[in-house]
C-alpha cells in the first residue's frame, strides 16, 4: 500500500502583483464629495486622478 502526497498552492497574485499589473496598464479613479445641510448642496468636490507608469509614458517600458 502507497500513499501519495498532492501539494497545491493558491495562485492568487501578490499585492505587489497587483500593483504592477495596474501600474502597467494605467488606472483612473473618480470621486465626488459633497457637504449638504437640509439637503441643500454646499460644497461639491470632484476628483479625478490617472495613475500610470512613467518609463511607459517615456518608452523605457517594454
Amino acid at each position: 500500500m502507497s500513499v501519495e502526497t498532492y501539494t497545491t498552492t493558491a495562485t492568487e497574485p501578490s499585492l505587489v502583483d497587483l500593483l504592477d499589473r495596474l501600474l502597467g496598464k494605467g488606472v483612473v479613479i473618480t470621486g465626488d464629495v459633497v457637504i449638504s445641510l437640509a439637503e441643500v448642496d454646499l460644497v461639491r468636490i470632484q476628483l479625478s486622478a490617472v495613475i500610470g507608469s512613467v518609463r511607459k509614458e517615456m518608452g523605457m517600458y517594454d
